[in-house]
């Protein structure tokens, strides 16, 4: 079982991220939330992956000099990729839109970084998702930001939500 070979380990996830608290949850690990504030800025000749591995390496930082040898700190950055831009969180319902009328009709990576990270060891990895969106009309993108709010979501939706059952 994982948690046999994790019991000398402490986790320590590093993610205001609901999904992700609900993931490790269920998991059924001991784990423990750690914050830190991040600027989540990377150097502008990254792309594709290299921005959300260094965004995943990037917030590990704050960590790094208070791990103790037996804490494993995880991690991790989730960004859009379409047409040769990366797509963060919206900053407001009229970036919301903009970003999902963009994907609408169209493919996208969805690219996750993982970093974990100990005292002497930090390895990253990531994994690519393409997802393809049905064509949406202005009062689908519409109801769907009014209703569920994804000013948290990488490219401004969330694939398990009523989006990804209509749309992809």
């Amino acid at each position: 079982m994982l948690s046999s070979k994790l019991k000398h380990i402490k986790l320590i996830l590093a993610s205001a991220s609901p999904r992700r608290q609900d993931f490790f949850k269920s998991l059924a690990l001991d784990y423990e939330i750690r914050l830190k504030p991040v600027d989540e800025i990377y150097p502008p000749h990254l792309t594709h992956s290299e921005i959300s591995d260094y965004l995943a390496q990037l917030k590990a930082q704050p960590f790094l000099n208070e791990l103790k040898t037996n804490e494993l700190l995880i991690t991790s950055d989730t960004i859009v990729w379409h047409n040769n831009i990366a797509l963060g969180k919206p900053k407001n319902k009229e970036e919301a839109i903009e970003m999902i009328s963009v994907l609408s009709n169209s493919s996208h990576d969805v690219i996750t970084s993982m970093c974990f990270t100990q005292t002497t060891k930090q390895i990253v990895v990531h994994d690519v998702t393409k997802v393809t969106f049905k064509a949406l009309t202005k009062d689908e993108i519409h109801y769907y930001v009014d209703t569920f709010l994804p000013l948290d979501k990488a490219g401004a939706y969330g694939i398990q939500e009523w989006i990804g059952a209509i749309g992809v």
